[in-house]
């Protein structure tokens, strides 16, 4: 029954988008899955504290960044802490950070649901590591126990330190109590180990990766090749929090300025030139009043020089209800798209309610660097004299066009996170753009969807829309940044409104 229902709603949708100039929305043309059962491509022969082998696949839609042709940087987050095992760290462990090398290949089929089908292939996996010595959990948290209805239990941690480090490899790592603590160290100690990777980008020579984090906030450059970290960028330090726990909980209720424990910067994006990079916030800074508040900030990167050069507060109300930021794709140096959802879904055992993509405009925005607190942002606009807050315009319903595919909303990701351009398809001879979706899978087994009755495996999963240039909100795209002359990814049928989206090749 799904797949006739698929086949009807993505005929009608393909004949509409190749045969009309405008098209409402994106359609979905391909989805795909890579199990997280099998290992990945480390070479790491060892167990984790938490019994997990250090080299589980796992999760790796957590960031997705498009290097040309059909290869993709697909990233983990802070490595599998879903099994309790330690809550002195929030069951996370030395897991250590990486990104892997998937190649999507975009296969035409004959007679199926969708007109392509997505087979991807892991190709090769980098460890994240720093030369220089890095602070890992060795004792910060130690001892301690935990009381559960009246049943204490006493937990001890050992040494974080990952056992295949080198004088000159120092490998970033999930686990929470991966910081030192001293007078003037905060969350953003770059010398800190633990990482919690949560966005990737390519940069416009292909030789490097930019690497947004959580636990920070942190926004590293590494090596493409070695894993190496190359490079910090210092973000505001009011990102940052002065009071630091290996517990989440205690780390919010610790601190009255800085990112939220686990809601740090979520999303990264970098223009088509290479030149800019924009850093997104999955929630409002504590300050700003904490996670569910209206106001996410977006901090805007000169790569050259390494400095912030912007702020700005994005309004994540959506029909009276405030939603996380995942993610961000730069379109040109001025205009974002911004992947929003709840977290309900597949993997949470609930219903999907809310995942979105929405376009929104930096140009006339004002700079939110100099307001200490967004919580009374409204009353700054008229001291400021400016529309102070962005408010963003719809170019993708997720979870419609899931549902519209065939898909219950039980069957939709929770976590839908990593977005990525693609190359170009062409559709009944006409010329469209891709959209590639990935998701977090928090390496998860199997779960059983709220409503169903057979487990599903909850993989990594895959999803690509076709769309063009009517699908986006047309304002100002002639002030757009050229695409860079040294790559052959032109968008047809864009040029003359000067519009790029498109990403560098590796």
């Amino acid at each position: 029954m799904r797949h006739s229902l698929i086949h009807t709603a993505v005929a009608s949708a393909l004949v509409a988008l190749a045969g009309s100039s405008h098209a409402a929305q994106p359609v979905l043309i391909a989805t795909g899955s890579l199990s997280g059962a099998a290992s990945d491509l480390s070479g790491l022969n060892y167990t984790l504290e938490n019994g997990v082998s250090a080299s589980l696949l796992g999760g790796l839609g957590s960031g997705l960044a498009w290097a040309g042709g059909n290869t993709f940087l697909a990233l983990p987050d802070r490595g599998p802490n879903a099994v309790p095992y330690n809550p002195l760290v929030d069951d996370t462990s030395s897991y250590i950070a990486r990104f892997h090398t998937v190649q999507l290949d975009l296969v035409a089929t004959q007679g199926g649901a969708l007109p392509y089908t997505i087979t991807p292939t892991l190709q090769s996996t980098t460890l994240l590591y720093s030369n220089t010595a890095l602070n890992y959990g060795t004792g910060q948290a130690g001892t301690g126990s935990v009381t559960v209805n009246g049943t204490t239990t006493n937990y001890t941690l050992g040494s974080g330190v990952p056992t295949v480090n080198s004088a000159d490899k120092n490998y970033f790592t999930g686990r929470s109590d991966g910081f030192a603590v001293g007078s003037g160290l905060t969350s953003s100690n770059p010398n800190n180990a633990r990482l919690d990777p949560e966005a990737i980008r390519v940069s416009n020579d292909g030789k490097s990766v930019f690497i947004s984090d959580e636990y920070g906030p942190y926004v590293y450059q590494f090596d493409r090749n070695t894993g190496q970290r190359l490079r910090t960028f210092n973000l505001p330090d009011s990102f940052a929090v002065a009071n630091l726990s290996a517990q989440g909980k205690l780390e919010i209720s610790g601190n009255s300025v800085g990112r939220v424990a686990n809601k740090g910067m979520e999303g990264l994006a970098i223009s088509p030139d290479g030149q800019t990079l924009f850093g997104f916030m999955q929630s409002a800074l504590i300050q700003d009043g904490g996670n569910k508040a209206a106001y996410n900030r977006i901090v805007k990167i000169d790569v050259a020089s390494g400095k912030v050069t912007g702020q700005y507060a994005y309004n994540n109300v959506v029909n009276g209800t405030s939603n996380n930021s995942s993610e961000l794709l730069a379109l040109n140096d001025h205009q974002l798209l911004v992947l929003e959802r709840d977290g309900n879904g597949l993997g949470d055992g609930t219903a999907a309610g809310f995942k979105q993509i929405r376009q929104i405009e930096l140009n006339g925005a004002a700079d939110v660097s100099n307001i200490a607190n967004l919580v009374a942002l409204d009353a700054n606009k008229k001291a400021i004299g400016a529309s102070v807050a962005i408010n963003g315009t719809l170019f993708l319903d997720i979870k419609q066009a899931l549902l519209n595919a065939g898909y219950t909303e039980a069957q939709i990701p929770a976590k839908l996170e990593g977005i990525a351009f693609g190359q170009d398809i062409t559709i009944n001879g006409v010329t469209k753009h891709t959209l590639y979706l990935a998701n977090d899978n928090d390496f998860l087994g199997k779960v059983t969807p709220s409503g169903g009755s057979v487990a599903s495996q909850y993989d990594n999963q895959f999803f690509v829309f076709a769309y063009d240039g009517n699908d986006l909100v047309q304002q100002n795209l002639a002030a757009a940044v050229p695409e860079p002359s040294s790559y052959a990814m032109l968008l047809a049928g864009l040029g003359a409104l000067g519009f790029i989206a498109r990403r560098r090749r590796g």
